[in-house]
């Protein structure tokens, strides 16, 4: 591979060194670069280039903007490899808070630096009123971009990804809320004979999730041998709802019901088939949904968030979201002792390690427990 220096200016030069052969024509590929500085800094360019070329992560110029290129991601790869949801969040994320910033930079001159500067702008006055952003929205501002990003590198755009160096704010710490017992109890007298107690329930005694939870049929229920399989879930974008599989294949999985649930779920089925023979509709389907609307579809999710809301506000528990009932599922738990894989399995997690970061800060006295496992074993050898 050859290359050679030639002077356009008193400090600029033209850099051309041969990039091999056409594989279709067999012509040879000449790539011409422009180059401001000494002659010995553009001969390091050169040498770079050329490398480059050599290992064969030479990438084209391109005056392709960042804003150009994300319209091209996001649609010949994010709409279809993330889901309907996950694609409106990060078009979302990124026409609000990455486009009108640094939108207009060129894809090939982004690096770290104009991405720090963007996450500290995004802190300081990330929204039109002029308030900042929390460092937790800035944060998925950075994974939406670096993810898109990873892509620009894969397809040979950028050789690499500025977003693998820049840092996104530390986020501080806060405890997932959950209810207490004396809550979690009230809730359930004060919501028994209600359209929601029985979600509430279920939510409550399985961890299941929201989507999951309105996405249940009754063929995906034994109440025989008191268990149940999540194999669905329902998604709501703007588009409207859809029922999805779960993310990853821990998401489908057999989880076994307490006895009190399962008699509130018999009551449930027996008051849903009377609701359906005094309307004329005759016994539900084996694919019935568990919880469907007035019509027998999916229930929109936000509408059910909402349902909570104002019970919960109602109750006394202005603060608590409905995502606290799978949050204290989980704490009760990991109270009981139950090992981390358990729990990991029934909550649906792609791995111990999520829970254990969204619930480490639960598992206490472990070490005390450590220290007393130690003594049982060696602490009779010293007094020997």
């Amino acid at each position: 591979m050859t290359g050679h220096i030639r002077r356009r200016g008193e400090r600029s030069w033209e850099l051309k060194f041969d990039l091999g052969t056409d594989p279709l024509t067999g012509k040879r590929l000449t790539r011409y670069h422009s180059y401001k500085g000494t002659k010995r800094t553009a001969q390091i360019e050169l040498t770079r280039l050329m490398a480059s070329a050599s290992e064969g992560n030479y990438v084209e110029l391109s005056k392709t903007s960042l804003s150009e290129y994300l319209d091209r991601w996001e649609r010949d790869w994010a709409a279809v490899n993330v889901s309907p949801k996950t694609l409106e969040r990060y078009r979302e994320l990124l026409r609000k808070h990455v486009r009108p910033h640094i939108g207009a930079v060129r894809l090939q001159n982004l690096r770290p630096v104009n991405l720090s500067e963007l996450y500290a702008k995004l802190l300081r006055e990330g929204v039109a009123e002029g308030f900042g952003l929390s460092a937790r929205t800035v944060g998925h501002v950075h994974r939406a971009l670096h993810k898109a990003l990873v892509v620009a590198a894969e397809w040979g755009l950028i050789q690499h990804n500025p977003a693998s160096v820049a840092k996104p704010p530390p986020v501080t710490f806060t405890e997932v809320e959950i209810l207490t017992e004396a809550d979690a109890t009230m809730v359930l007298r004060q919501l028994r004979g209600r359209s929601l107690y029985p979600i509430v329930t279920l939510a409550l005694a399985t961890g299941m999730r929201r989507g999951e939870l309105l996405a249940l049929t009754w063929k995906n229920v034994d109440l025989e041998s008191a268990r149940l399989r999540v194999e669905h879930s329902v998604e709501q974008t703007k588009a409207g709802l859809r029922i999805k599989a779960p993310k990853t294949r821990h998401g489908r999985r057999t989880i076994s019901l307490p006895a009190w649930v399962v008699t509130d779920l018999h009551d449930h089925w027996r008051a849903q088939q009377e609701m359906r023979l005094r309307l004329g509709l005759g016994k539900a389907p084996e694919d019935a949904l568990v919880f469907p609307n007035r019509e027998g579809q999916p229930r929109s999710p936000n509408a059910v968030t909402k349902e909570w809301a104002t019970a919960a506000s109602r109750l006394g528990l202005p603060k608590v979201s409905l995502h606290a009932l799978r949050h204290t599922h989980a704490s009760q738990l990991i109270a009981s002792g139950m090992d981390v894989l358990t729990i990991s399995r029934r909550l649906g997690h792609g791995s111990p390690t999520i829970t254990l970061g969204v619930y480490g800060h639960f598992f206490t006295n472990t070490d005390d427990r450590a220290a007393q496992v130690m003594e049982a074993a060696f602490g009779r050898v010293t007094t020997e």
